[in-house]
């Protein structure tokens, strides 16, 4: 098991949601008391606008925010120069959708300082890089 899970921006919402879409295994992972949940502030970001275009089931932005801030296993990790600057190695170009460039590089960056780290994500082309471990 990883001791740290970046959480991609569906994992997040379906977790909260209640979604059955959730993978089991991430699921499980998201439930586990002792987890340590990392939120990159571009999944937040992004789950924000899905909230706002009313795509997903959470009523409204405070929700979200309430959830997460409640949440004591879940950091925000903010979008870093540290970051972007992974997102720009031969492992981030793997990715080619911004967003997901940057919730990757954001588990590359922590590996880089020596935590053991997968991404909670049924996204493909996260997947297939196999840059990082991916537990769905």
């Amino acid at each position: 098991m990883a001791n740290k899970y970046v959480l991609d921006t569906h994992a997040l919402i379906w977790y909260l949601e209640g979604n059955r879409n959730l993978g089991r295994q991430a699921k499980a992972a998201m439930e586990a008391t002792d987890s340590e949940m990392v939120l990159p502030l571009i999944a937040l970001a992004e789950a924000t606008y899905l909230i706002e275009k009313g795509r997903v089931g959470i009523p409204t932005v405070s929700d979200l925010l309430t959830d997460v801030s409640n949440d004591d296993r879940i950091e925000v990790h903010q979008l870093t120069w540290e970051v972007f600057e992974r997102s720009l190695t031969p492992e981030g170009l793997q990715i080619p959708e911004l967003h997901d460039r940057f919730i990757v590089s954001t588990g590359l960056h922590l590996q880089d300082l020596g935590h053991t780290v997968a991404i909670l994500t049924k996204d493909k082309s996260i997947t297939d890089a196999r840059v990082l471990p991916v537990i769905w």
